[in-house]
């Protein structure tokens, strides 16, 4: 399918698809055609592109989206992705401590402690 008819499908923009597509989220082929530049989006884009809305809404960053999409790639058994999101979800628990532990520490600051 071509980027107007994914960005219809799947409700995010061309401008979010071609920035995802940039940073190695979703993926593009060469149109058939010879006398265009058109790209064609597989099927699968709009699973993922569904997956990147609801991640970034949540607050998932494009470094670590693109962290787990790299870590899975090439990979369609569902065992191993739920590993790297295990692990991904590990990560993101020590950055939580490291950040509550700064703002603990700021906090205390403040108050001469």
């Amino acid at each position: 399918m071509r980027i107007g008819e994914l960005a219809e499908r799947s409700g995010v923009s061309r401008d979010t698809i071609r920035f995802y597509e940039r940073n190695g989220l979703i993926r593009s082929i060469a149109g058939t055609s010879d006398t265009n530049n058109y790209r064609d989006y597989p099927e699968d884009n709009l699973t993922a592109l569904d997956f990147f809305s609801k991640a970034r809404t949540a607050g998932i960053s494009i470094a670590d989206l693109r962290d787990i999409m790299q870590a899975i790639a090439g990979s369609c058994d569902r065992a191993d992705a739920i590993t790297v999101i295990r692990a991904k979800i590990s990560e993101l628990q020590e950055r939580a401590t490291q950040v509550q532990n700064v703002i603990k520490f700021l906090e205390q600051s403040i108050d001469g402690d």
